[in-house]
C-alpha cells in the first residue's frame, strides 16, 4: 500500500515538474497595457489622450492607433479612434480598449463639468500662440513682431503678450464688446487676410476657448490660479521597429497637485528627423534608417523628452561582441552600443596606416621616412604602445593641439592689437608645451589680471569686453552650452531664460580695465586688466540688479573682497560639474575619432543627446580622473581597439555614421595637411613676419597670408572666436593641389627631395621606398613599384622630372589627402 502510495506522489511530482517546466519554455503572452490606467476630467474643457502598449518580443510597441476604443456610458464621454477621451456630463464611465484576444479596461470619472470657471490667460489661452506657432522667430515672435503684432519668442514673458493682445492697436485685437469682431479670431480664421494663413480655425475647441475668454472680459489671470511646475512625457524611451509609430502623451503639472493633459497644446520637434520624426498630435514615426534621436517635448519654456532608438535588421549573436577585444573601458562601452544595433566593427588597420593616423593626430605630421621605417621593422608585440608615447612627447604636440585651442580662443589681432596677440598665442603655446592640465588652464584664462602686454590670458577680456560677450564664449567653450538665445529671450529647446543669462553673466560685472581702449589706431597700445571695486548687470526687462548665480546646483558664496570670476572658475572646474569634463573630452574625442559623441561637440542639451551617453560620461570622468592630464586622456583614446579600427565599411556598418564601429575619414587640417607636404617635399614653406623654418601650425595668427591655409578651411580672420573650421572638400582644393605654381616651384626647387634623390645613387626602387614611406608612412605594392621602375626605364626619361611627376602624383590622392 505505501509502495502504491509512493509511486502515485512520485508521479505527481514528476507531473509537477514537467508542468513547471513546460511554462518556462511557453512563450508569453502578449501583455496590454494603458497610460494613465485611471482618468479624472474636471471641467468641460479637459481631455485625456490614452497611450496603448503591448510587449511583443521583449519590446514594447505602441498599439494606440491599433486597438478599438468602446465607452459604457456614451452620454458621460467620448473616445476618438485615436484614444482621446472627453467629457459630455457629470458621472462615471469605463473605456474598454481592445486588441485582438485581449482587453482592458479604464475607470473614467467626470466631475464638475456644469460649473462656470473663468478662463485663464496664462494656463488656457496662452499656451496656444506656441500651439499654432504664432510667437516663432519667423512670425510675431521676431524682433518688432510681424505686421506690428509682436509677442514674446516662445512664450517666455506672459505679461508683455497679455498687454500686446488686450492693449496695444486700441484693444481690437482681444475685443470684449464684440468678441467676434476680435482681430486675433478673425485673423485666426482666415476671415479676414492674415500672412500666418488659417490658424485658430472657427468651430475648433481652441477657437472656442479664444472667444470665451475675449467674451468673459480678457482677463489677465484668475484669483488663485496654480502655477505649471513641470510637465512630463510618456514614455521616456523607446526602442521602434522602422516605419512604426508612437503616440507621446505629455502631462502638466501645478502648484495646487494637479495635473492636466497637454498633448494637444505641446510643441514637438525632433533632434534627427531623418531617423524619427514626429507631428503636432505627438505621433513619433521611425524613419528607415538605423539610428537615434531624441523627440522634444515643450510646454510654456518646460521641457520632456522620449529617447527613440531605431534598430538595424542585422542579427548578430551575443557571443560575437564578447568575443571581441576589449583593450581599456573603451572598447566595452561602443561594443555595448553596437550590440544593440547589431553592427560589427571593421576590421583594424595595418601598422602603416596605424603609423601615420597616430602622428597626424598628436603631432600634426605625416611621420619621416626613418620613423616609418624603424616602426614597420620593429618585431615587438608592444610597438604601438611605445609609438603613442613617443610622439606624446615630441615639441610639435604643444603646437599642434595649441593651435585647436587658438581657434577658440585667439582674436583678430586688427582688433586688440599685434602685441597682445602674440602674447595670446605664445602663452596658449606655453601651456600646451607644459601639459598643462585642463581645469589650470582654463582657471588661469578666467581670472587673468594684469597687462596684455605681460600676461597673454587677459587677452580675452580685452576682447570680449561686455559681460554678455563673455557669458556667450565662457558658457559655450567650457560648458557646452550655448547661451546666446537666453540673452534675448528663453532658450528655444533648453531651461535657459534670461534671468540664467544674465545671473552668469553677473560674474564678469566686475572687470575692470585701463588703457586706451580698442579702436583704430589705439589698438596696439597696452591694456590693464584688474578687479573693478563695483559692478553689477542689470535684467533688461525689469532692470533688477542680478546677484552672480550659477546655471545650476548650490550659488557659492563671494567674500566681499573676491573676484566674482575666481568663484566662478571654481564652479566651472569642480568635480560635480560634470559639463566641464564631459565637453572638453568630447572636443578632444572628436578630433581624434573623426566626430563627436555629441554634435556639434559644445553643443550638450536634450535635444541633442549623445549617440553614446555612457561613453561620454566614463571619457569625462575618466578625464576628470586623471586631473585632466590631456597626454594621459589622449592616450587613452589612441591606446583603446576602437581607436585602431579601419575606415573600410562592413557589411553591416556601410550607414553608421556616429556609433563608431569604424574610424570615420577626415581630411586634414590645413596646417597640417601643409606642414606634411613640406616634409614630403622637403622644402619649407615661408611665412610673412614669421622666422625661418617656421611651420604653418606655428603660426600666431589667422591673419598671416596664405593661399593654401584659406583655401583648406582656415578660419576667416575677421571672424569672433570660437572659429568653426570648414571640413569639406571643394573645387578650389583640387584645382590647388593640382594647378598651384607655388607648390610646383617648391617641388622642383634645387634644395628639394626630389632634386637631392635625382642626383644620389639611389636605384628607382629605393627613391619609390623613400617617396612611399614619406606620404604613406608605408612600403609601395609591388604593382605600383612596376609601374614606377617603367617610368624610370622610359627612353629619354629624365631622372628628376620621373621624381617630380610621382611626388605630384601622390600628394593629389585621397590616401595623401585625408586622416584615413
Amino acid at each position: 500500500m505505501k509502495s502504491l502510495l509512493y509511486q502515485c506522489l512520485g508521479c505527481m511530482i514528476l507531473l509537477s515538474a514537467l508542468s513547471a517546466k513546460a511554462a518556462e519554455v511557453r512563450p508569453k503572452a502578449a501583455s496590454l497595457s494603458v497610460h494613465p490606467e485611471k482618468v479624472v476630467l474636471i471641467g468641460k474643457r479637459s481631455r485625456q489622450q490614452l497611450l496603448v502598449s503591448r510587449i511583443k518580443n521583449d519590446q514594447t510597441v505602441d498599439r494606440t492607433r491599433d486597438v478599438r476604443f468602446q465607452s459604457d456610458q456614451t452620454n458621460v464621454i467620448q473616445v476618438s479612434t485615436a484614444g482621446v477621451i472627453q467629457p459630455l456630463s457629470n458621472g462615471s464611465a469605463t473605456v474598454t480598449i481592445f486588441d485582438g484576444d485581449q482587453q482592458i479596461k479604464v475607470p473614467v470619472e467626470v466631475k464638475e463639468f456644469d460649473k462656470q470657471t473663468l478662463i485663464d490667460f496664462e494656463r488656457d489661452v496662452h499656451p496656444l500662440f506656441s500651439r499654432f506657432h504664432c510667437n516663432g522667430g519667423s512670425c510675431h515672435g521676431k524682433q518688432r513682431g510681424q505686421g506690428g503684432f509682436q509677442l514674446s519668442m516662445f512664450a517666455f514673458d506672459p505679461e508683455f503678450d497679455f498687454n500686446a493682445l488686450t492693449k496695444e492697436s486700441r484693444g481690437r485685437r482681444a475685443f470684449p464688446l464684440a468678441p467676434e469682431q476680435s482681430l486675433v479670431l478673425q485673423k485666426g480664421a482666415g476671415k479676414i487676410p492674415h500672412g500666418g494663413g488659417k490658424r485658430l480655425l472657427a468651430g475648433t475647441p481652441y477657437f472656442e476657448l479664444m472667444q470665451q475668454w475675449i467674451t468673459e472680459g480678457a482677463t489677465r489671470s484668475v484669483a488663485d490660479a496654480p502655477k505649471l511646475v513641470k510637465i512630463s512625457a510618456q514614455p521616456t524611451e523607446r526602442i521602434m521597429q522602422p516605419k512604426t509609430k508612437q503616440q507621446m502623451v505629455v502631462t502638466a503639472y501645478y502648484s495646487d497637485g494637479s495635473t492636466r493633459d497637454v498633448t494637444d497644446l505641446a510643441e514637438y520637434m525632433s533632434s534627427d528627423s531623418v531617423y524619427v520624426s514626429v507631428n503636432e498630435e505627438g505621433l513619433v514615426t521611425a524613419g528607415s534608417l538605423m539610428g537615434e534621436a531624441s523627440i522634444m517635448a515643450r510646454y510654456m519654456g518646460n521641457f520632456a523628452s522620449l529617447s527613440v532608438t531605431v534598430p538595424s535588421k542585422n542579427s548578430v549573436p551575443d557571443s560575437y561582441y564578447t568575443k571581441l577585444p576589449r583593450l581599456n573601458f573603451i572598447d566595452g562601452l561602443v561594443w555595448d552600443k553596437l550590440k544593440k544595433y547589431g553592427l560589427k566593427p571593421s576590421e583594424p588597420v595595418n601598422d602603416a596606416t596605424f603609423l601615420r593616423r597616430v602622428a597626424l593626430d598628436t603631432i600634426g605630421r605625416t611621420p619621416t621616412a626613418e620613423e616609418a621605417r624603424a616602426f614597420l621593422q620593429d618585431p615587438s608585440p608592444k610597438k604601438r604602445e611605445r609609438l603613442i608615447d613617443y610622439y606624446l612627447e615630441q615639441p610639435e604636440f604643444g603646437d599642434h593641439w595649441a593651435n585647436k585651442w587658438a581657434d577658440m580662443l585667439r582674436p583678430n589681432p586688427y582688433r586688440v592689437g599685434i602685441k597682445t596677440v602674440l602674447n595670446f598665442d605664445a602663452w596658449i603655446r606655453e601651456s600646451f608645451h607644459q601639459n598643462k592640465p585642463l581645469d589650470q588652464f582654463t582657471r588661469e584664462l578666467l581670472t587673468a589680471r594684469g597687462g596684455t602686454w605681460h600676461n597673454g590670458a587677459v587677452t580675452l577680456f580685452r576682447d570680449r569686453r561686455e559681460p554678455k560677450e563673455l557669458t556667450t564664449a565662457v558658457s559655450q567653450i567650457f560648458l557646452g552650452i550655448r547661451l546666446s538665445c537666453a540673452q534675448c529671450h528663453h532658450h528655444p529647446s533648453e531651461i535657459w531664460g534670461q534671468d540664467d543669462f544674465y545671473s552668469f553673466a553677473a560674474y564678469f560685472a566686475k572687470v575692470g580695465r585701463k588703457g586706451r581702449g580698442i579702436s583704430t589706431p589705439i589698438s596696439g597700445s597696452e591694456e590693464i586688466v584688474f578687479t573693478a571695486n563695483s559692478g553689477s548687470v542689470k535684467h533688461p526687462l525689469t532692470n533688477a540688479v542680478l546677484e552672480p548665480r550659477p546655471l545650476f546646483g548650490e550659488v557659492p558664496k563671494i567674500k566681499p573682497d573676491q573676484d566674482p570670476r575666481e568663484v566662478l572658475a571654481d564652479w566651472i572646474t569642480s568635480p560635480q560639474n560634470h559639463f566641464f569634463a564631459e565637453v572638453s573630452a568630447n572636443r578632444i574625442w572628436a578630433d581624434l575619432m573623426g566626430r563627436g559623441i555629441v554634435e556639434p561637440i559644445d553643443d550638450f542639451r536634450e535635444s541633442n543627446p549623445p549617440s553614446n551617453a555612457p561613453l561620454v560620461k566614463a571619457l569625462g570622468q575618466y578625464f576628470r580622473d586623471q586631473k585632466f592630464d590631456q597626454k594621459k586622456y589622449i592616450k587613452a583614446i589612441l591606446s583603446s581597439y576602437v581607436y585602431s579600427l579601419s575606415s573600410l565599411p562592413n557589411e553591416t556598418n556601410v550607414g553608421d555614421g556616429r556609433n563608431y564601429s569604424r574610424y570615420y575619414r577626415q581630411r586634414l587640417r590645413a596646417e597640417v595637411l601643409l606642414d606634411s607636404i613640406s616634409e614630403l617635399i622637403g622644402v619649407p614653406d615661408s611665412f610673412v613676419a614669421m622666422p625661418a623654418n617656421s611651420t604653418a601650425k606655428q603660426l600666431w595668427t589667422h591673419r598671416v597670408s596664405s593661399v593654401f591655409l584659406d583655401s583648406f578651411g582656415r578660419p576667416d580672420p575677421n571672424q569672433d572666436p570660437p572659429c568653426e573650421r570648414t571640413t569639406e572638400t571643394t573645387v578650389v582644393q583640387v584645382l590647388h593641389m593640382m594647378n598651384s605654381r607655388e607648390l610646383y616651384s617648391r617641388i622642383q626647387s634645387s634644395t628639394g627631395n626630389c632634386a637631392k634623390w635625382a642626383k644620389s645613387k639611389m636605384t628607382p626602387d629605393q627613391i619609390m621606398e623613400e617617396l612611399y614611406l614619406t606620404a604613406y608612412s608605408r612600403y609601395p605594392t609591388l604593382e605600383e613599384k612596376r609601374l614606377g621602375r617603367s617610368l624610370f626605364e622610359k627612353e629619354g626619361a629624365n631622372r628628376q622630372q620621373v621624381i617630380e611627376d610621382l611626388m605630384w602624383a601622390l600628394l593629389n590622392t585621397p590616401e595623401y589627402l585625408f586622416k584615413n
